[in-house]
């Protein structure tokens, strides 16, 4: 039976990380990126000029990433629907909604899509997306089994476990084990795998974490991004892979130990850190992001905690559709 007590919203589903260097979330936009290009509408949220690299923010952990002509999405949850979660009336029982007229305008290709876990908030979309794209669903044998259950043929799924590194020429893209955030009773929302093709889901509990996964793309002759999709870590399994970039989840807990000192060590203190699952994403993906209160707070002391442990850092606080350059 649900208890909202283990649940406060968030608790289940943020996960930590911060930035670095005087930041603050006055206007949810600070310390600019290497190099910021000007933000996009949704019509243009498509086009990357040849040999390009950009990398947009759709909220939650969600990213268009264009090398060149060649897309690659993570996490990429646009319906954005109420489950309850955001007012204090959450239902599990909240059926899964996709919305074609909300996500066709945004994506018309993708060549992967890296799933981190299998939650409503990550992997919603990614059915319909692969379906209409062709895309490849990299990700954990839930992510794998989920896509059968949705129809998806099983070569357009890339079951992952962590440790692979994945050359698709312009780009590689390696596969991190990883762990996800604890909520304020140290459990999670819908824990759980699926180790066989399950009946099609239906509704948001049926979308279990599914373990978690995190990933490290590197572009040819560009730069070298990390991707978390939740708070949580295995140190071990991040050392030596010291990206320029790490776009970092922000914690609604504090049960995680040591949460950024840990993270922007085992990261060898990156250049730039991008909080992200900061904003309210039941809300429509229009600037400038919705953020409730507590949130807030939480992305302050996020920051505040990187500058402390990592100061030659550089944060930026992403702002939707806007494409940025590393």
């Amino acid at each position: 039976m649900f208890d909202e007590r283990s649940y406060d919203r968030r608790r289940f589903l943020r996960d930590a990380v911060a930035g670095a260097a005087a930041v603050s979330t006055a206007g949810l936009v600070a310390g600019a990126p290497a190099r910021a290009a000007t933000a996009t509408t949704a019509a243009t949220a498509g086009t990357a000029r040849s040999g390009a690299v950009s990398f947009r923010w759709w909220g939650t952990s969600g990213w268009r990433i264009d090398i060149g002509n060649r897309t690659v999405l993570v996490d990429p949850y646009l319906s954005r629907y109420d489950t309850g979660l955001f007012t204090g009336a959450f239902d599990e029982e909240t059926p899964l909604t996709v919305r074609p007229t909300v996500i066709d305008p945004l994506v018309d290709r993708a060549e992967n899509i890296l799933v981190t876990h299998t939650h409503w908030d990550h992997f919603n979309d990614v059915p319909y997306i692969a379906e209409r794209t062709g895309a490849r669903v990299v990700g954990t044998l839930t992510a794998y089994h989920l896509g059968l259950a949705h129809g998806l043929p099983s070569g357009q799924l890339a079951p992952v476990k962590g440790g692979e590194v994945l050359d698709f020429g312009a780009y590689t893209v390696e596969v991190i084990s990883s762990l996800h955030s604890r909520n304020g009773a140290w459990s999670m929302a819908f824990p759980g795998v699926r180790v066989s093709r399950p009946p099609k889901p239906e509704k948001i509990s049926d979308l279990p974490e599914g373990d978690t996964l995190a990933y490290q793309i590197r572009v040819d002759g560009g730069p070298s991004v990390f991707f978390m999709g939740a708070s949580d870590f295995a140190e071990r399994n991040l050392v030596g892979l010291a990206p320029d970039v790490a776009m970092v989840a922000s914690a609604a807990t504090t049960s995680t130990a040591d949460y950024v000192p840990r993270l922007m060590a085992a990261l060898d203190h990156p250049k730039v850190v991008v909080p992200v699952h900061w904003d309210n994403f039941e809300t429509p993906l229009t600037n400038p992001p919705t953020v409730a209160p507590n949130d807030r707070r939480r992305l302050d002391d996020l920051i505040a905690a990187v500058r402390k442990a990592s100061p030659r850092s550089r944060v930026l606080v992403p702002e939707y559709h806007t494409a940025y350059h590393f």
